[in-house]
């Protein structure tokens, strides 16, 4: 199995490769390459090639693609689907980026963050106004016995009072349960929230996925110090030095318990980020603490990612799987790491939910994606107005026109 990682590896590097701009290193390779390749007659059927003495670029990846390589991580998503009872669209109200679903009481479990009123962005009075739509958010929760229909269960847990890291809002929340507690990691704002802010990381833990939850005084994760912003202008891209991945904000966190340790991933944010050939420059880390409310330490190997947005992580066959979406050159793939560290790509998707909340009541063994066949996600209905949804997915092994048997 580590061998086909390897490959794979070797794969996503030369598609980047190929997109950039060919030079005289880049030729040389490719005729070291042409060398070294040996074409069956088999694998000529296989992939189409016409002409084993003249092969593309692309002919020459396709011939370093696994022999076993198969479909069982190739997903396709349905559309989002509403909700019934609390968590239909209500107007007015923002309800979005839904936990993972647990599963306790005989009743499903999802958290998530909570709004109201409309969004006036940057250009008003950040001090009184509401500048997103996860902006002036508490974390609030709801139950379902079915996972479409759900009753809304009230505050879990507020923004601090003014002065605390947490005082302007809290959001995109996960859940963690081990040991018979329950931990809900999650973003905080301080005010006041301007575009130079930076977010951090917070924890609450209760002993009752009812609660009452008691909050970390300070945040279990911070922005890296390392980057400058250049001039006093409130504007998020002009830096003198960008510093880390992660040196603006640290996004969207999700706690796994693994091999002993408990792996906080998370999305980075750099100060100064710029738009790339894959999009917006986000990507990924991860930080290892010994017990769940820390101390957390960033890997060394951080960025993990180069693409991504929503933090979706699993185990499985002994490692970590993560669903990449929205940004970056290796978006739209399903990865996987051996170690929860070096992730290799699966499968290229298409139309995946985003701000996915996974069914952790899944059988995570059965398949690679058996944990993605349903959850939660949230839709824009409008920017004043967002609400959660229920998304399902299938594993595609075949094609077939319409009317064919």
């Amino acid at each position: 199995m580590k061998k086909r990682f390897k490959v794979l590896n070797v794969l996503a590097l030369a598609v980047l490769l190929s997109a950039c701009n060919t030079s005289t290193t880049t030729k040389d390779n490719e005729k070291m390459a042409e060398k070294s390749i040996e074409i069956s007659d088999q694998q000529m059927d296989k992939l189409g090639i016409t002409n084993k003495e003249y092969l593309s670029a692309a002919s020459k990846r396709a011939l370093q693609w696994p022999t076993d390589l198969g479909n069982e991580w190739f997903i396709e998503f349905s559309g989002p689907q509403p909700l019934k009872g609390d968590l239909a669209h209500e107007p007015g109200v923002v309800r979005r980026d839904p936990s993972a679903i647990i599963k306790e009481n005989d009743k499903y479990y999802v958290w998530y963050s909570k709004s109201t009123g409309k969004t006036d962005g940057f250009g008003g009075d950040i001090e009184n106004e509401k500048v997103f739509p996860w902006d002036r958010c508490d974390i609030w929760y709801a139950t379902s016995e079915d996972g479409i229909t759900w009753k809304e269960e009230g505050l879990a847990v507020p923004r601090g009072e003014k002065g605390a890291y947490d005082d302007r809002s809290v959001f995109t929340v996960e859940i963690m349960n081990w040991e018979d507690k329950y931990y809900l990691c999650y973003q905080a704002v301080k005010s006041p929230y301007n575009v130079r802010v930076k977010n951090t990381v917070g924890l609450a833990w209760a002993d009752s996925p009812d609660g009452p939850w008691t909050k970390s005084e300070e945040p279990i994760l911070r922005p890296a110090d390392n980057g400058v912003w250049k001039g006093e202008e409130q504007n998020r891209f002009m830096v003198e030095k960008k510093g880390d991945f992660d040196s603006h904000k640290v996004h969207d966190p999700c706690i796994l318990p693994y091999k002993g340790k408990f792996y906080l991933y998370y999305k980075g944010e750099q100060m100064g980020e710029e738009i790339t050939f894959g999009g917006r420059q986000i990507r990924h880390g991860v930080a290892i603490a010994d017990n769940p409310k820390g101390p957390y330490v960033k890997s060394p190997y951080n960025p993990i990612s180069n693409s991504g947005h929503e933090i979706c992580v699993w185990p499985y066959n002994g490692g970590i799987a993560s669903l990449i979406t929205t940004d970056g050159p290796e978006k739209n793939t399903i990865q996987w790491s051996p170690d929860g560290i070096n992730f290799e790509i699966m499968s290229s998707i298409k139309g995946a939910s985003h701000a996915i909340g996974l069914n952790r009541t899944a059988d995570n063994e059965k398949e690679p994606t058996e944990i993605l066949r349903w959850g939660l996600t949230h839709i824009y209905n409008n920017y004043d107005e967002q609400s959660i949804m229920r998304f399902t997915s299938k594993r595609r092994t075949t094609h077939k026109a319409k009317g064919v048997k």
